[in-house]
């Protein structure tokens, strides 16, 4: 079996440096030089001493989890499921928000790895940028080859244990709902571009669509922030642009709770579908029709995967979609 100086002697570094790279330190270290020390782990297929891997685990009693705000209700539940499930096996749950810039999420596992945390949980989307996505798996493949356990929530480039939403087929759902209503001219407002959860929600979208051979020129998706203002934003300008527009996919139902004032305070009857299913969806005036995630439990499962013993082949869990029908969509009049 290799060994540290192994690793060491194939990247070219020294034991030391070797050694601070798969452990964490949060000594300052170069891209290009950690990315030499861990493909020497992975093609020496390097291990660390088991024993001492037992000492470490032994006094991990926190567990990491990186999302991408706690303030935003989709995050709130989730992160509700991820600390009961803690909280039972004893834990303390370190919360992060990263603000969905790579970078900082960079700085949190490097700190989580260092602090010596049993586990991290990342519950914020995927990255679409293949670089982005690869320096967080490596960053993430290195607090593993110390013991550390993964587990993420949504499409991901690390290979691991992982709760996958059907974010897809939900979008299939939102859009299908709208055209067997009548609705042809319909804008979506999607979240930020550079999220696998938005790419995968507008998939389904633009399947739905296909199916009823409607047409949804790109100009009729406005991208925003997953936020309330993100969503009124997005909906004054679908109005300006788009004045025939009948019907509007939220991707969110931060975003479809925007729209909904937007579409108060410009007296104008648009039908409104949000996704996740969020506590206020059933609450706001008029209520909320979204796409229901299970978003509590999402953390859960996520959580249990993290805090359980390693399998031998990554373990991958769906999450279905569900429709709830309201009443902020009818049936378009012919």
């Amino acid at each position: 079996m290799a060994t540290l100086a192994d690793v060491a002697r194939h990247a070219g570094v020294s034991t030391a440096t070797a050694s601070r790279i798969i452990n964490g330190s949060p000594k300052p270290v170069a891209d290009a030089l950690r990315a030499r020390v861990l493909a020497a782990v992975a093609e020496l297929k390097y291990v660390p001493n088991a024993h001492a891997q037992m000492l470490a685990r032994s006094h991990r009693s926190a567990v990491g989890v990186i999302v991408h705000d706690v303030s935003d209700p989709y995050f709130a539940e989730i992160t509700r499921g991820l600390q009961r499930v803690a909280e039972a096996d004893g834990r303390l749950a370190i919360i992060c928000n990263s603000y969905r810039e790579p970078d900082r999420e960079l700085e949190y596992i490097d700190l989580l790895h260092a602090h010596q945390v049993a586990a991290i949980v990342i519950a914020g989307s995927g990255y679409l940028d293949a670089a982005t996505a690869a320096r967080l798996d490596d960053r993430l493949r290195a607090f593993e080859a110390t013991g550390g356990r993964i587990a993420v929530i949504g499409r991901h480039e690390h290979t691991g244990d992982a709760v996958m939403p059907d974010n897809e087929e939900g979008g299939f759902l939102a859009a299908e709902h709208l055209f067997s209503l009548g609705h042809s001219d319909i804008a979506v407002i999607a979240g930020p571009p550079a999220l696998t959860t938005t790419a995968d929600r507008l998939t389904g979208v633009r399947r739905a669509a296909r199916k009823y051979r409607r047409r949804l020129p790109k100009e009729r998706i406005v991208h925003a922030d997953f936020t309330r203002d993100g969503g009124v934003a997005a909906t004054e300008r679908i109005l300006a642009e788009f004045p025939s527009v009948t019907a509007i996919a939220a991707l969110n139902d931060s975003m479809a709770v925007g729209a909904l004032a937007a579409l108060r305070g410009a007296g104008r009857p648009v039908a409104v579908i949000g996704f996740d299913d969020m506590p206020i969806a059933r609450d706001v005036t008029p209520a909320l029709t979204s796409v229901r995630l299970p978003l509590t439990e999402l953390g859960e499962r996520a959580m249990r995967l993290a805090l359980s013993a390693a399998a031998d082949e990554p373990r991958v869990e769906h999450v279905a979609a569900e429709l709830v029908r309201r009443e902020s969509t009818w049936r378009l009049e012919d």
